[in-house]
């Protein structure tokens, strides 16, 4: 297997689930999903936790309250502890979690495991489930015995779960005396989760019931081959006409300029930013809220997708690749660029190091107009613990904590990259560098990242140009990020129907750029979208808007 193979399966390819240690754990038994009141309209609502920004090394190049990042183009070299003392009781702890890296080996031959269970002071039983396992298997967990729940849950936001926040109402801990308002001060790491984290996770029926992952403001990105489209004549302040000149001349035999994975509707979320439709739902000044799918400047977008497919700009298995054949055929040189969380960097920088030079695109411009990046939403998903005792639940957010190390803490480096030695040495700017192991044992494979974790900040480890770059790119794109008005609302419309109606419509969209399917589909798929369900959410979404004004 060449390096850059190897480099894409153990970073971009995610696995089959693997249940550690849990057997058993996903055997369904039905208690019923219960129908309580989730809405936050007409309920008291419980404060956000105080944020209090955790002590740690100052970046060298700044944050801005719009969203920009702190970057480090360097790693600190005097790491500081966070957490005073082992948060753990010897106790055993069973969490579960998406994953999107291969299965972990289990404790007995892991040393990062066992490395991780030491800090924490309990014994870890994780079950782990792959991305493509996931909405199915939480399907399972969520309608079977309440006992057999593990302690903590991670609550994934890429899929809507059939009644989630009926489900985390009736048989998550209720975390508001834990951490609303001045509570969260008992554990200063949860209490460095920005605010804004919290509000895209949003309350049920009023309360604070989950941890929120933290994301940076840019959302979904269209990653280039900087080389690639330099040479074709990509330029800054270009407009959507330059756009598809510029992917056609990036076009020639077997390399294509645009790339596309299965289920990404070609990239649409890029290119509907750029024409500034909505990212999801948009609220007015009324407090009336109105769907993407349901805005012309989204057709437009679809329209300009399926001209660009017209072109031969698109790799020809667009509709079918997965994300994993995609990032090896941009890595490759095969495909131009990819659409992908700007997260994304954080793998794409070391994985096409001698290969290529990646770079994040500009929106560009329509009919005159600047476009609009994705803003995504600020919480990947969240964590949920199960209901306990007061001093259980107290010792399950210690252990969270913990997680929540911040960047530039000792805890921070264990949890990234292992132990010095057997998972990574030090480069010569003092940056982690994994090992053989460290590729093997890890935080991907075994993702603790995904149960907690603090704010994220711009860092690639020996690469001050790719941090610098990135500063500047955020610079420029956050202030035309396009935010979902729904981030933090409670629809439950959504929630029961969300998935299955959302796939209607995107298989329009997916076949009108594709040609299969003429523009008056699209209009037709919208149409029973409006009516089964559509219309009901910006109902609900706009009373529970009105409730957290």
């Amino acid at each position: 297997m060449s390096s850059m193979s190897r480099r894409v399966l153990l970073r971009s390819m995610a696995a089959g689930g693997a249940a550690i240690s849990v057997p058993g754990l996903l055997t369904a038994c039905s208690t019923g999903s219960g129908d309580g009141d989730v809405s936050n309209a007409g309920k008291k609502l419980a404060p956000w936790p105080a944020y209090t920004a955790a002590a740690g090394p100052k970046p060298d190049l700044a944050p801005t309250d719009a969203g920009v990042q702190a970057g480090y183009t360097s790693y600190p070299s005097d790491l500081v502890t966070s957490v005073a003392r082992t948060p753990g009781d010897g106790s055993t702890v069973k969490v579960m979690s998406v994953s999107f890296g291969v299965p972990p080996k289990g404790a007995a031959q892991n040393q990062y495991w066992r490395a991780v269970e030491k800090a924490l002071g309990v014994k870890i039983e994780f079950t782990v489930i792959s991305q493509a396992d996931y909405q199915k298997k939480m399907a399972t967990v969520t309608a079977g015995d309440p006992e057999s729940l593990p302690d903590i849950i991670n609550v994934f936001s890429g899929f809507a779960l059939p009644r989630e926040a009926q489900f985390v109402q009736k048989r998550a801990e209720d975390l508001t005396p834990f951490l609303s308002g001045e509570a969260v001060k008992d554990y200063p790491n949860l209490a460095g989760i920005p605010t804004h984290a919290w509000r895209d996770m949003g309350r049920i029926g009023g309360r604070v019931y989950g941890i929120p992952l933290e994301r940076p403001l840019p959302g979904s990105t269209l990653w280039l081959n900087q080389g690639s489209f330099t040479d074709a004549g990509m330029k800054e302040g270009w407009t959507s006409q330059d756009f598809a000149a510029v992917a056609k001349r990036a076009t020639h035999g077997k390399t294509y300029a645009l790339g596309a994975a299965t289920g990404s509707l070609f990239g649409n979320a890029v290119h509907s930013a750029a024409h500034r439709a909505p990212t999801g739902w948009a609220v007015d000044k009324k407090g009336t809220f109105h769907a993407n799918y349901t805005d012309d400047r989204y057709k437009a977008a679809i329209a300009f997708q399926a001209q660009l497919r017209k072109n031969g700009s698109y790799h020809p298995d667009a509709t079918s690749l997965s994300s994993a054949d995609l990032s090896t055929l941009f890595l490759n040189g095969t495909a131009g660029s990819m659409q992908n969380g700007f997260g994304a960097y954080q793998a794409l920088y070391p994985d096409s190091e001698g290969l290529l030079t990646p770079t994040p695109s500009l929106p560009y411009s329509v009919d005159g107009t600047p476009g609009g990046i994705v803003a995504a939403r600020r919480s990947f998903g969240y964590t949920i613990l199960k209901k306990a005792k007061k001093e259980r639940i107290e010792l399950l957010l210690r252990i969270l904590d913990y997680l929540a190390a911040p960047f530039g803490t000792k805890e921070w480096e264990l949890l990234h990259y292992g132990l010095e030695g057997p998972h990574f040495s030090r480069g010569k700017d003092g940056s982690p560098q994994p090992t053989k192991l460290g590729e093997v044992e890890n935080i991907t494979n075994l993702p603790f990242k995904y149960l907690a974790e603090g704010p994220q900040v711009l860092f690639v480890p020996g690469r001050p140009e790719a941090v610098r770059a990135l500063h500047a790119w955020q610079q420029k794109v956050v202030p035309l990020a396009l935010r979902d008005a729904s981030y933090g609302l409670q629809s439950s419309t959504y929630t029961a129907q969300g998935t299955t109606l959302r796939a209607l419509v995107e298989d329009a969209v997916t076949a009108v750029i594709a040609g299969r399917s003429p523009m008056s589909e699209f209009d037709a798929a919208v149409k029973t979208w409006l009516s089964r369900g559509g219309d009901r959410m910006a109902e609900e979404y706009a009373k529970d808007y009105a409730a957290n004004a």
